[in-house]
């Protein structure tokens, strides 16, 4: 790879961090060609972006870029890849999945919205984080719930008030 190639990758590289919020960098290495293939297939279905890198060219590209990755480019031993998401959880989802089957994916660490994670350790916690409709889902069944009880007593009460006007009325 030339220097102008190599320089090209990084500046897209550093592009396409700085357009996503969602990072994980798992190891993948010792995969057979199946399970690979698999693996790109769920995360093509899950809006995942699913891509093997060189860890000098990814670490380059996580200085230039405006980020702070934290202790994340010292996890850039061995093989790498960079899975890059919406949703904060989603990538967790589908490593957690494959490591059913076998050993692999393993997860080196992630940045999600500033936070960082590092280490395999942390993939339950990856797990249990709620995506941005989630939150917004809960939050907007919190705001209905008072309103629908103020209602539901608006509708009960009339009722009842109704009964008895009637009931005076008849006597």
């Amino acid at each position: 790879m030339t220097r102008e190639e190599k320089s090209k990758v990084i500046e897209d590289l550093t592009a396409q961090l700085a357009g996503t919020n969602v990072i994980y960098l798992a190891d993948i290495s010792g995969l057979d060609a199946e399970t690979t293939s698999n693996l790109r297939r769920t995360c093509f279905k899950a809006g995942i972006e699913l891509a093997v890198v060189k860890n000098t060219l990814l670490e380059k590209a996580m200085e230039a870029s405006e980020n702070d990755y934290g202790d994340l480019p010292k996890t850039l031993k061995g093989n790498t890849s960079i899975l890059i998401a919406e949703n904060g959880n989603a990538p967790a989802k589908i490593i957690k999945e494959f490591r059913k089957k076998s050993d692999k994916p393993v997860l080196k660490g992630a940045f999600i919205h500033q936070a960082v994670f590092i280490g395999d350790n942390q993939l339950d916690a990856l797990i249990a984080l709620k995506s941005k409709d989630e939150v917004i889902g809960e939050i907007i069944g919190l705001l209905q719930s008072p309103a629908k009880n103020v209602v539901s007593a608006l509708k009960s009460g009339g009722g009842k008030i109704a009964g008895i006007v009637k009931t005076l009325s008849e006597r």
